[in-house]
């Protein structure tokens, strides 16, 4: 097999890894699969061959994943499921292009080449990071519970990060590539923080793609996500005078209450715009009971479906602060909007259709969602690219020692994302 290409963006010098073997036997007994009809055409039914004979592999090294403690801003355990993936991918060939950070840990993108010299460059994103910390997934090891399989991250997004791998690899395997330029697997260490290196690469990558597709899990009745809200993040603090509640009262001016008002202007504005929500989730202030608060404080998640939407929010919410309710008290907001909002443009539409014409040709139904989370796909949509979100196995319950995803769901979702790349390359 050739050897793979490794390049750095840093002075770090990177070793060559010796890597173990990508397909490897399984120490899992599977459940029943869920059947689906048999897929329509000679692609759609290699493709559906190719990965069902490599579940028992994929099982083994998500488990293998799954056991890396990485959470985020855990430098030495993201910067092992960094190596993972690209001892994964140099013993099969692979380029790699890794870039170091020492707060974050190390991102990689992991590139196979086409076909096609003016073909489209495809680009995946996945993420390395979990938000687990370290310990959980010693406490916790892959398990099967009927059709699903739980493990800290298998969804958020150890499974849609293999699901890449193998996606592509199933395609180099069967001779699939001659009409597409590139595919790269983006794979980021810092996805559930701030995204602060993940962002800086997809400025560069970006340009040179046509499309993206983000690897998140699939809904939990398995909708892909074609449109996503932005979310700004506010802190507002109150200013008031304490004083003895009960001697006098009446030097004091309440902080409290003076926040109590703002909170219900705040909550009035959901829905002044269709999608627009506005929720008070933390609120804090006062020190006794027979004090009059002279401080409170509150923190506010607004989300939006449009860009349009952003400055008649912001300046309803600007006008609550502004306002006057308790005299001797001053209000200060902090924050403002994180993510530029994913619409579902023409572009996008379009992209869901071959979506589920590749669903239909594997034989199963797909539907896609707008929901209000923020991911990879927020941004990627804001640096211009069409994207499609959700694409990996079905799961859910994210975040939670309950997290999970179907077993069933894996060879119909990742022949899916298989077939989309496929579809969308031109190839018929």
């Amino acid at each position: 097999m050739a050897s793979g290409v490794t390049c750095t963006h840093t002075v770090s010098e990177l070793t060559a890894y010796t890597a173990p073997e990508c397909f490897g036997g399984t120490s899992l007994t599977p459940p029943m699969m869920v059947a689906m009809t048999t897929p329509k055409s000679a692609e759609a039914r290699a493709i559906s061959s190719w990965l069902d004979q490599r579940l028992a592999n994929y099982l083994e090294s998500l488990r293998e994943l799954c056991s890396i403690e990485c959470p985020s801003g855990f430098e030495s355990g993201v910067n092992a499921a960094c190596l993972w993936v690209q001892d994964w991918a140099l013993q099969r060939g692979w380029n790699v292009e890794r870039y170091s950070d020492a707060q974050a840990g190390d991102s990689l993108c992991v590139s196979v080449r086409g076909g096609a010299n003016r073909g489209p460059k495809l680009l995946l994103a996945a993420h390395l990071d979990t938000v687990y910390p370290v310990g959980t997934a010693a406490a916790r090891p892959m398990e099967q519970v009927d059709d699903r399989l739980l493990a800290p991250g298998i969804a958020d997004n150890k499974s849609g990060l293999l699901s890449g791998l193998f996606a592509m690899a199933a395609l180099v395997d069967l001779d699939l590539l001659e009409s597409v330029e590139s595919i790269t697997l983006f794979c980021g260490a810092d996805e559930e923080s701030d995204m602060r290196t993940s962002l800086a690469i997809f400025a560069d990558l970006a340009p040179h793609h046509n499309v993206a597709l983000v690897l998140e899990a699939g809904r939990e009745n398995g909708d892909i996500v074609q449109a996503r809200k932005t979310s700004a993040y506010y802190v507002l603090e109150i200013e008031g005078r304490e004083a003895h509640a009960g001697v006098e009262p009446q030097r004091g001016a309440n902080a409290i209450l003076s926040m109590a008002h703002r909170i219900v202007q705040l909550q009035a504005l959901n829905e002044m715009r269709p999608g627009v929500t506005v929720n008070v989730g933390v609120v804090q202030g006062g020190t006794m009971p027979n004090v009059v608060p002279g401080r409170a404080r509150a923190e506010i998640d607004v989300r939006a479906v449009a860009t349009t939407d952003l400055k008649p929010v912001t300046d309803a919410i600007q006008g609550i602060v502004d306002s006057v309710v308790v005299p001797h008290t001053r209000a200060m907001l902090y924050g403002g909007w994180k993510a530029p909002p994913m619409p579902c443009t023409p572009e996008i539409a379009a992209l869901v259709t071959v979506a589920r014409s590749c669903a239909e040709e594997l034989g199963f139904d797909l539907e896609a969602a707008s929901t209000g989370g923020i991911s990879y796909a927020n941004y990627l949509a804001g640096l211009g690219l069409p994207v499609l979100d959700g694409l990996g196995p079905v799961g859910g319950l994210d975040h939670s020692p309950s997290e999970y995803i179907l077993y069933s769901s894996i060879v119909p979702r990742t022949a899916l994302l298989t077939l989309l790349m496929l579809r969308h390359s031109g190839t018929s």
